[in-house]
């Protein structure tokens, strides 16, 4: 999986008034937790861009002060009105432990009930994953290619050697529905 570099300056004090002076001076308030202690630390909110807005997963390789850790974003609280963040929680890997994470889902091939009309339908994004930091998948891939019209993929059907999807063995990822145009052909078909 990739890692993005990120580094922070330690906080002596920890309050919302110290919070407060940090975003208006575009830093976010963060703490490192799953270490030997806790650490408070702040984060430019401009590191944080590559991270937060987008699908993909990544590392962080964080460096507050001399302490440098390699972790994940746990949580992160935005602002109701402006979207920005306001918080965020880094949890420390351990190489010896397993981490769940969410982990977007990637489509392959081309769905022969696709080519005839019909219409896909991805209900999962992301899949929740656990396994050792270094067998983390950047993205779990799910092959469309066998699902003709009426067929769905779920997460039960899914095998995979190094890592474990924890999502209910029931959930639907990606479906083939009829569309409306392959039922009118179908039906003008019976005429």
């Amino acid at each position: 999986m990739k890692s993005i570099a990120i580094s922070g300056s330690p906080r002596e004090n920890v309050g919302k008034r110290d919070a407060k002076e940090l975003r208006y001076q575009g830093l976010v308030p963060a703490v490192l937790y799953g270490g030997k202690n806790q650490i408070h630390f702040s984060v430019s909110a401009a590191d944080l861009k590559a991270l937060v807005y987008t699908p993909d997963v990544s590392f962080v390789a964080l460096e507050i002060g001399s302490v440098k850790a390699q972790a994940i974003i746990q949580d992160v609280n935005f602002h109701p009105l402006t979207d920005l963040p306001l918080h965020v929680d880094f949890l420390e890997l351990d190489e010896k432990k397993p981490v769940v994470m969410q982990i977007p889902v990637k489509l392959t091939g081309t769905s022969p009930g696709v080519k005839i009309g019909g219409k896909l339908i991805q209900k999962l994004r992301k899949l929740r994953v656990k396994a050792l930091p270094k067998d983390m998948p950047q993205n779990v891939e799910v092959s469309i290619s066998a699902l003709e019209v009426g067929k769905s993929v779920a997460v039960g059907e899914l095998k995979f050697d190094n890592f474990k999807i924890t999502n209910n063995p029931e959930d639907t990822i990606v479906s083939v529905t009829m569309s409306r145009a392959l039922k009118q052909a179908e039906t003008d078909a019976k005429k």
